[in-house]
């Protein structure tokens, strides 16, 4: 291509062939980091634009204090070509340079970044049908032709920020906990107000009340945390660790969240108090999620079930908040909404830190933040002086990080328009009217309800196995069937409408952002039954897709 020719493609999108790729993966975290691996194993020409400035995906981002995993590290990884026989994790639960670690071990066995471009946010993708191409555009001018592009952005790629009168008058340090400063941030000694207590907050506060002269956190929902039991590992506990490990993956394909438990198939109903409170017990012993997911099975669709894992996890709390004020706030007599319908936290010693008297917690239903000044926070109470500003306000979850995407389907069709009145996907891997385009980890699909690395690799078996399938039959173009998305989100509604998912505001459906459609943009179903059904998709030759 002469020098002409490439600043005509520059300005057009039109690439000779030589500049096309077979797969552009937007997106770097665990679900683009396999696919890229996969694919290229395959033959398929591929590269991964990712807007973090090194590997992790969202662990290159959450570098805030306190920020770890909820899951073990152990299966938090990859089973993939057998990465899992050489890594030893520091601590049971890793923490984000842990992570970071992590990804960069799997780059030294796989040499994943020379085909990884960072500091790459992708501003723009638009269809071409008559070259069947799809055209990407960065923020800061790169410009990438591909023939399929798989967006990887997960569930957790735009933050939420507050629409709060006077932020920008601020005079403090002010963070969002997922656009932290990679050099990190000093809390010591100094005025902290944290707002929001999901876990990226509970971390937070846990860290900030330790150092910093006062921390005043901004609760609007209590987050009933369970202990984590977190602990250092030697090279000793990772090696008894990895003899069971090849049956705890295979575990995880088979369990309702992709981890290595699933429920216990007893009703907690059945069973008299002190029988109940013995198994509880057991498992706040042991800690993590086991007491979400691998609970007594009518714990989330029977609400008598479910109260009595909440009057024992706040009587655990009440051992340990026993300001009476503080204990009324983030362990209230009656339950803000069923236990696990929220997602909860792990946390260390968050409610211990919440007892200190260096510590303050508000509700903001009651006491909301009326605006922001140059020195602190105003509340119909007075104002709270602060230097430091935390917005652990979330993110827009799911569809958040493809609609910042300018994508531009058949037709001139933006994929905000296609969605302004709610998500349809076929199993949240396509949507109609953008060909060639597939979802890891998106709205739609198990994502905030599966362990990421297991979405990661099962997910993207379906997509790398459905593109092979259309290379290996001469295929260059395929749309799901309008009748497919629709099936797909009567399914995902009637399961939610029917849970008691419904009866808390949670980013699960959107409830977090202000004006966003409720629906549920996670499936609800188990990990089984969502693999289930694409079994039947490809045992029907690929019905659900329009292919030529």
């Amino acid at each position: 291509m002469t020098a002409s020719q490439a600043d005509t493609a520059t300005r057009t999108g039109k690439h000779s062939n030589n500049d096309v790729l077979d797969v552009l993966i937007i997106g770097g975290g665990f679900s683009g980091l396999y696919a890229l691996d996969r694919i290229r194993d395959l033959g398929f020409t591929a590269k991964v634009w990712d807007a973090a400035g090194g590997l992790g995906g969202i662990w290159w981002w959450n570098c805030y204090p306190g920020a770890r995993t909820d899951s073990t590290g152990q299966i938090y990884q990859f089973s993939h070509k057998d990465l899992w026989k050489k890594y030893d994790f520091a601590e049971l639960y890793p923490g984000h340079d842990g992570v970071r670690n992590y990804f960069e071990y799997v780059d030294s066995q796989l040499d994943l970044t020379r085909d990884v471009v960072f500091d790459t946010f992708a501003e723009s993708c638009t269809w071409d049908e008559e070259t069947r191409q799809w055209t990407a555009r960065s923020a800061d001018g790169k410009v990438q032709n591909a023939r399929q592009v798989i967006v990887a952005t997960g569930f957790g790629a735009k933050p939420l920020y507050p629409n709060l009168e006077g932020l920008d008058s601020f005079a403090g340090d002010c963070y969002h906990t997922a656009r932290w400063p990679q050099e990190g941030v000093d809390m010591t000694g100094r005025k902290v107000v944290v707002m929001g207590t999901g876990s990226s907050g509970v971390q937070v506060v846990q860290e900030a009340g330790h150092v910093a002269e006062h921390v005043t956190v901004f609760q609007r929902t209590p987050n009933l945390a369970i202990p984590m039991q977190q602990r250092a590992l030697t090279h000793d506990d990772n090696e008894q660790f990895r003899k069971g490990l090849p049956e705890r993956f295979e575990a995880r394909y088979k369990a309702f969240a992709g981890f290595d438990f699933d429920f216990l198939p007893q009703n907690a109903a059945d069973l008299s108090m002190e029988e109940r409170d013995a198994i509880y017990e057991k498992m706040w012993a042991e800690g993590g999620f086991e007491m979400w997911l691998g609970n007594f099975q009518d714990i989330l669709v029977d609400e008598d079930a479910n109260r009595t894992f909440y009057d024992f996890w706040r009587n655990k709390v009440l051992e340990r908040v026993t300001d009476p004020k503080k204990a009324a706030i983030v362990a209230p007599e009656t339950p803000p909404h069923p236990y696990g319908v929220k997602r909860p936290s792990l946390e260390q010693d968050y409610f211990d830190v919440i007892n200190q008297s260096n510590v303050e917690v508000i509700d903001s239903n009651l006491t909301p933040i009326r605006r922001v000044l140059p020195h602190g926070i105003e509340t119909d109470d007075g104002v709270i002086e602060c230097d430091l500003l935390v917005l652990a306000t979330g993110f827009d979850n799911n569809s958040g990080g493809i609609m910042a995407i300018d994508i531009t389907g058949v037709d001139g069709l933006s994929i905000q328009d296609k969605w302004k009145s709610g998500v349809d996907t076929c199993m949240g891997l396509s949507t109609r009217g953008f060909p060639n385009m597939m979802f890891l980890y998106g709205p739609q699909s198990p994502s905030g309800f599966c362990n990421g690395p297991t979405s990661a690799e099962y997910q993207g078996e379906i997509v790398v196995e459905f593109l092979q399938h259309l290379r290996d039959n001469g295929i260059t173009r395929f749309e799901n069937t309008e009748e497919s998305e629709k099936q797909w989100r009567a399914h995902v509604d009637e399961l939610f409408v029917n849970s008691m998912f419904t009866k808390a505001r949670s980013w699960y459906w959107g409830a977090n952002v202000p004006g966003k459609p409720a629906q549920m943009l996670n499936y609800s179903g188990g990990v089984p039954q969502y693999f289930a059904r694409w079994d039947k998709i490809k045992a029907n030759g690929y019905a659900a897709f329009e292919t030529n």
